[in-house]
């Protein structure tokens, strides 16, 4: 079993990677398989502030025939994002992305992004556990 009190501060990346929505797609991607992370944070301070890009936004827009190097992240992207706190516990982070059915939760401290948690995260994080 694992421990419901840790917190995502214990388990989320803080280096994360953040790309602008001008970036086109295979920009993004290349640099998502540099980095080997399915997400990335998309800050727009001039539009529609922090969202988030996936590797499965990018799979869709290919699978639709778009071209990578023409498409860009502001056209791809996810703006209205559950955002998780350093405070939450990992349970409750589980639990967010079962309800919201994504895997990736970009997590603040106030306004500022400190850091991004996945599935793949937590998974670790309760494997240690055990």
């Amino acid at each position: 079993m694992h421990d419901e009190t840790t917190l995502v501060d214990v388990a989320m990346i803080r280096d994360v990677l953040t790309v602008g929505p001008a970036h086109t797609l295979r920009q993004v991607a290349a640099s998502m398989a540099t980095r080997k992370v399915g997400a990335a944070v998309v800050s727009d301070s001039d539009g529609a502030g922090i969202g988030i890009i996936t590797e499965r936004d990018i799979l869709t827009s290919v699978g639709e025939g778009e071209d990578p190097d023409v498409e860009v992240t502001a056209d791809h992207r996810t703006t209205s994002v559950v955002f998780a706190t350093t405070t939450w516990t990992i349970t409750q982070a589980a639990e967010a992305m079962l309800r919201g059915g994504f895997r990736h939760l970009i997590v603040l401290d106030g306004h500022d992004v400190v850091g991004m948690l996945s599935v793949r995260d937590i998974v670790r994080v309760w494997a240690a556990e055990d």
